[in-house]
């Protein structure tokens, strides 16, 4: 079967609606538009997106979605002044209204010194503005076949042991867009992408010992997703594992993130070190470019550039050349995430991230090939293994960290019971020093790919003493 590539050059056979032909059309009529208004700068861009969503709950369909939406929008500089409109009509008269009132907004607002385009220098051209980077499988199904697998998932779930009792149901998703940028200062470029995503989760147990849990597959290209029956069979072992789960008593010891998890925690270091929260002054991570903020052993890279990646991009949401780079290494902190606009406000260069970070992988010096989840039990020793987070307790002014979790206790390395209705807590300052261990077992959740993680002491807030 042939890859579908390409950015769309004609609409038809790729589900959309409008070409890149139309769109750049309507990129050089807003950005001409703006410049006869007299703007001194101006940005525009134009996206198109298409999906379909079907579930289905214990082997009935209970919802068909088809999404389709568009958007244009322009942005106006007025010297350091700076207006923003935008329509979901692409007529001429539509676009005419959205440039003026980009503009009259631009007229009215407060000059702010950091306002404007990325430099000239700093913007993806030719060649890196084209870049391929596989991002386009549209996935030809229907509600009827996307039916079909999801009952299939299910039925892999709710087969696997009398005790998977219900489900909560099983669900594909099916989505593409397409988008083309221009800006006066000569950047272009846009391209098409696609994700797609099946899911299920079944309940196990009855009455009073009832454990509900999940699991997915979610690919650019849907030719890589796990088969349906495996997605089932998995979700229905993580829900019939969580049975006769326990309260445990209030303690401090080492916890294990499961790779699924670990994600969040690189998440968090990202949200801390980006350039919103630094030149506001709400992070507990303020001026820690040069500092050691994990161990010696920690690295993190950033690729944007990965074929079919989840955070692949050759540009960022400004039109700025993406990078590869070390984001930390031997523990120390060596750039962080800023768009044109945050850069400037702290006197630093844009580091390509208007739009968030790209392809992060977090890895240990001393991580050995055979670290599976078996081997960084053994490593916990005794201490939690957590499989779910629930809330929102996370401070990134303080780096305060109190979440309620479920997961495992673990004795000598060997799991011993599911325990329930706990809560974790730490310092995420002190979490990063204290990793001791990244698992071989790396896992990648959205755009950060990491193993299983160990830090070394955590307060465990449990029922009784």
């Amino acid at each position: 079967m042939p890859q579908n590539k390409a950015a769309p050059s004609t609409a038809p056979s790729t589900g959309f609606a409008y070409s890149r032909e139309q769109f750049q059309q309507l990129i050089e009529d807003a950005l001409e538009r703006a410049r006869k208004l007299g703007a001194t700068d101006a940005a525009a861009e134009v996206s198109e997106g298409a999906g379909l969503s079907v579930s289905v709950r214990k082997g009935k369909l209970e919802n068909v979605e088809r999404n389709r939406d568009k958007t244009i929008g322009v942005t106006v500089y007025l010297g350091q002044r700076r207006g923003n409109a935008s329509t979901s009509d692409f007529s001429s008269e539509a676009l005419s209204r959205t440039v003026q009132a980009a503009y009259d907004i631009a007229r009215h607002t407060a000059e702010d010194p950091a306002a404007g385009l990325p430099d000239e220098a700093d913007l993806a051209k030719g060649k890196a503005a084209r870049r391929d980077l596989d991002l386009f499988h549209p996935w030809a199904i229907d509600a009827e076949a996307a039916a079909e697998l999801s009952r299939r998932c299910e039925a892999a779930a709710l087969e696997v042991d009398p005790r998977i009792t219900n489900s909560e149901g099983a669900g594909v998703s099916a989505q593409q867009s397409h988008f083309w940028a221009g800006n006066s200062r000569g950047f272009r470029g846009g391209y098409a992408s696609s994700r797609h995503s099946l899911s299920v989760s079944p309940i196990a147990g009855r009455g009073n010992d009832m454990q509900r849990d999940f699991w997915y597959t979610s690919e650019r290209d849907a030719r890589d997703m796990a088969k349906p029956e495996a997605v089932g069979r998995y979700a229905a072992e993580r829900a019939l594992s969580r049975l006769k789960s326990r309260k445990i008593a209030t303690s401090e010891v080492p916890v294990l993130f499961e790779n699924t998890l670990a994600a969040g925690l690189l998440g968090a270091y990202v949200q801390a070190t980006s350039g919103g929260a630094l030149y506001r002054r709400a992070t507990f991570l303020l001026d820690s470019l040069g500092k050691p903020i994990f161990p010696k052993h920690i690295q993190v890279t950033e690729d944007p550039h990965i074929l079919k990646g989840k955070g692949s991009a050759p540009f960022d949401d400004e039109g700025v050349l993406t990078r590869k780079r070390q984001v930390v290494k031997n523990g120390v902190v060596q750039g962080y995430f800023l768009s044109s606009y945050s850069a400037r406000k702290l006197g630093m260069k844009t580091t390509g991230h208007a739009g968030g970070s790209q392809n992060l992988t977090l890895s240990s010096k001393l991580t050995d090939p055979k670290d599976n989840l078996k081997a960084m039990l053994k490593k916990l020793g005794t201490g939690l293994f957590v499989t779910e987070l629930m809330g929102q307790g996370v401070n990134y002014v303080t780096g305060d960290y109190s979440r309620g979790a479920a997961g495992y206790w673990v004795e000598k390395g060997v799991i011993q019971y599911p325990v329930h209705e706990i809560t974790i807590a730490g310092h995420l300052g002190e979490m990063f020093q204290h990793i001791v261990a990244v698992g071989a077992d790396a896992y990648t959740y959205g755009s950060k790919t990491v193993g299983s993680v160990l830090i070394e002491k955590m307060k465990i807030a449990g029922h009784g003493s």
